[in-house]
């Protein structure tokens, strides 16, 4: 059986994880301990590997959206709040604005032609969409499929409205020292670290949550599982079935 084209390299999640949680970190927190570097510097070389994580990745993949731009908009201001010392307020204000500028845009898109889940799931790479599509018209279900996108894409949006008062929460908790200190360093890097598990993860869950409950009511209007619906599941003689279809 012939190989359909050449599959895009994904993402090592290590490698995502090692330079915007762990090693930034690590270098925030022990920067002065271990190398008495001044905190500013400290903060700098803990914020160079997100960035250039970040570069790196857009280089290799020639893609950047506007989620990768206010991901990128929000370690710069990290950066700017401490090397210009401003209050130490301003991070729980960051922390918070930028889950809920993103879950304003995902929850602005549900009322639009193309719902984030619709961009983020219904395409060549994941999904048999032209089988799909071929089944919704077949059946006449397009039109509940598109509402479907929509209430699903407004359920997305409501993790972003956790992560807004998680990632504040979290700020308020960890920041106690004004910036431009060793402690402040400190205290962020124990903040970068915590909001994985402490944001990340919930925020996933819910994701998740979503995503299956889209699949099992995708089902109903289909009549296709989801072994006909994703790309790659799919035996050999299903694919000659579909074909002759």
């Amino acid at each position: 059986m012939a190989v359909k084209g050449k599959h895009k390299k994904r993402e090592n999640p290590w490698l995502n994880l090692g330079f915007n949680i762990i090693l930034p970190s690590l270098i925030m927190s022990k920067a002065d301990d271990w190398l008495g570097l001044s905190p500013a510097i400290a903060l700098v070389i803990a914020l160079l590997f997100p960035i250039g994580y970040g570069l790196v990745d857009f280089v290799r993949s020639r893609k950047c959206n506007v989620f990768s731009i206010i991901g990128f908009a929000s370690i710069l201001l990290t950066g700017l709040i401490g090397l210009l010392q401003l209050p130490k307020e301003y991070i729980a204000i960051k922390e918070a604005l930028v889950p809920a500028l993103i879950g304003l845009i995902v929850f602005c898109s549900a009322f639009t032609r193309y719902p984030l889940i619709k961009t983020l799931l219904f395409n060549d790479a994941i999904m048999n969409v032209d089988l799909i599509n071929r089944r919704l018209q077949e059946l006449a279900t397009q039109i509940a499929f598109q509402k479907l996108l929509s209430s699903s894409t407004l359920k997305f949006s409501f993790s972003f409205l956790l992560s807004t008062i998680l990632n504040y929460l979290l700020a308020c908790y960890f920041i106690h020292s004004e910036t431009g200190t060793a402690e402040f360093n400190k205290e962020l890097g124990r903040m970068t670290f915590w909001s994985y598990p402490v944001i990340v993860l919930p925020c996933t869950i819910m994701l998740m949550a979503t995503l299956i409950g889209l699949m099992k009511r995708l089902e109903k209007l289909t009549h296709l599982n989801w072994e006909e619906m994703f790309v790659g599941l799919q035996t050999e003689s299903d694919e000659n079935h579909f074909k002759e279809e």
